[in-house]
């Protein structure tokens, strides 16, 4: 029996699920402007499940790493809902 099916979703939904309020915190600390920290930082794990020996840490690197890049648009679509007030804004920030 193969596990790693199973092992490599449950990774993905809980790597997936981290990013959304990762990706609210981040905007409202720090504004859409990070989102050069997401890519590199995407990139990085999309290099490493190039060079990882297994599977499972392959795949969960390259989620990770995808996950970052998905979460550019997501910090741009963050902001669009806080203007909606879906969300609510840093007072801080300007």
């Amino acid at each position: 029996m193969h596990l790693e099916g199973i092992a490599v979703g449950g990774l993905a939904f809980l790597i997936i699920g981290l990013f959304h309020p990762i990706v609210i915190k981040a905007e409202y600390y720090f504004s859409k402007r990070i989102w050069p920290v997401f890519l590199v930082f995407g990139i990085l794990f999309l290099g490493g499940s190039v060079w990882a020996t297994g599977s499972v840490l392959s795949s969960a690197l390259g989620v990770l790493g995808f996950t970052c890049l998905w979460s550019i648009l997501e910090l741009f679509e963050q902001e669009e809902r806080v203007k909606k007030g879906w969300f609510p804004k840093n007072p801080k920030r300007k």
